[in-house]
């Protein structure tokens, strides 16, 4: 299968939507951002180039100024909470997780209180009272106290649940092969799980779909695959990249996704 044919079902889909007069809500969520590096760079290059507003999840007991000044000149960029220290507190044979239950309550939810802090006198303009844990992963019992913190939504991995404690706005496809290659997925695989994710939204599913990137571990098939997915939606009438400030507030007035052009 050559390049262009492995995106023609992301083509048809997307056409489906146009035809239907209907247009799909899409937003990027990277993680893992401690200071800039070229592989930052390069991602909010990308990002700019087709007008991609992006929203960095950032881990607050490893940055510091640097980023704050150079995300200062970044309108279209957010910060988002990523939990503290990005530290696993899981045994050997846990999943791996920072924000889980081998610590006291009140020690992780000051670490999230502080690191909350932290990042919004470093970000004042850009900061996003958004809970990314690390891992994709929290313990539940801990969720109830996030409000109290001045969290406003969480942002997780997978489709959202309707009845949780508070707002999600999650990410549904990872670009990276975390059990194989840890470099970018094939492109016929994320091309598939794209298509799948806009057909859920067809039949009426009212999530903005995420898209989930690791700038500090892209390899040329991650950076590719991202290139191709902005040209290819950026230009099409049945898509909009949205904020995430954007979408949490559509979020708490009534649903937004799948909206008519």
């Amino acid at each position: 299968m050559t390049d262009g044919m492995v995106w023609d079902p992301l083509h048809r889909e997307l056409d489906r939507w146009q035809a239907a007069g209907r247009v799909a809500l899409f937003w990027l969520r990277d993680d893992d951002a401690v200071e800039p590096t070229p592989a930052l760079e390069t991602l909010m290059a990308l990002a700019g180039e087709s007008q991609v507003p992006l929203t960095l999840a950032v881990i607050p007991g490893l940055t510091g100024e640097a980023l704050a000044a150079r995300l200062a000149e970044e309108a279209a960029v957010a910060v988002a909470v990523h939990g503290w220290s990005h530290t696993n507190h899981a045994g050997p044979q846990g999943k791996k997780q920072e924000l889980g239950g081998e610590r006291p309550a009140e020690a992780v939810l000051g670490e999230l209180g502080e690191g909350f802090r932290l990042l919004q006198r470093l970000h004042p303009a850009r900061f996003l009272p958004v809970l990314v844990p690390p891992w994709n992963r929290i313990d539940a019992a801990l969720i109830p106290a996030l409000p109290a913190l001045g969290f406003a939504a969480l942002s997780v991995y997978g489709q959202a649940k309707q009845d949780g404690p508070m707002p999600l706005l999650n990410t549904h496809v990872d670009i990276i092969d975390w059990h194989g290659t840890r470099g970018g997925r094939s492109e016929a695989e994320l091309v598939a799980e794209l298509v799948a994710e806009l057909d859920d939204r067809f039949a009426g599913s009212d999530e903005p779909i995420g898209v989930l990137t690791h700038h500090l571990v892209h390899d040329a098939a991650a950076w590719d695959f991202l290139s191709a997915l902005f040209a290819t939606t950026a230009r099409h009438p049945a898509v909009r990249w949205s904020p995430a400030a954007a979408l949490l507030k559509a979020q708490a007035r009534e649903p937004v996704q799948g909206t008519r052009a």
